[in-house]
């Protein structure tokens, strides 16, 4: 048995069709078969955090304000030391990747 790509594109035309609606004769001969798809734990693990994240603010809004009145306050300080090492971690990643 051939087996045939049939996952969709981006375009949304699924491989084996043509622009014209036509389909190329490999998903012809594929069509009318019944398939079974089973996924494994760890794939619907995936499918569970990712569900979670969708839901996960991506900004932390009670952060951002005390951050906020602290700076109208004037008492909001930086601790340059904090924001050197994180400079020095992105770098040696950036580094890294390049290797």
């Amino acid at each position: 048995m051939k087996i045939d790509n049939s996952v969709k594109s981006l375009g949304g035309v699924a491989n084996g069709a043509r622009k014209d609606g036509a389909k190329s004769s490999a998903a012809r001969q594929t069509t009318g078969q019944n398939s079974e798809v089973a996924l494994s734990p760890l794939s619907s693990r995936l499918q569970e955090i990712a569900s979670a994240m969708a839901t996960t603010p991506v900004v932390d809004s009670d952060r951002v304000n005390t951050i906020r009145q602290a700076i109208s306050q004037g008492t909001f300080q930086v601790d340059t030391g904090k924001i050197a090492d994180g400079l020095i971690t992105s770098v040696r990643q950036m580094l890294a990747v390049q290797k």
